[in-house]
């Protein structure tokens, strides 16, 4: 079977995001003023081949601990569609 799977990954909550706080101050010189943080991502779309949608899973997770995703800055979600 095969799987259409998102893998989000974001920074940690806890460390600056210096693309986001770009993103803030462009749209401040904008006069969007109300918005109040902004955070910049990567959206990966993997197309799986795999027995079950757990399979599929468990690959997109290893997949994103290997290589998609740096543990020490960032954290990752994954969806299957």
């Amino acid at each position: 079977m095969s799987f259409s799977v998102q893998v989000k990954v974001m920074p940690l909550k806890e460390l600056l995001d210096p693309q986001g706080k770009a993103v803030l101050s462009g749209l401040g010189n904008l006069g969007l003023n109300g918005i109040q943080d902004a955070r910049i991502g990567k959206n990966i779309t993997l197309q799986i081949d795999a027995e079950s949608e757990e399979k599929a899973k468990e690959l997109a997770e290893e997949a994103a601990k290997k290589l998609l995703a740096n543990p020490v800055m960032e954290y990752f979600e994954i969806e299957i569609k």
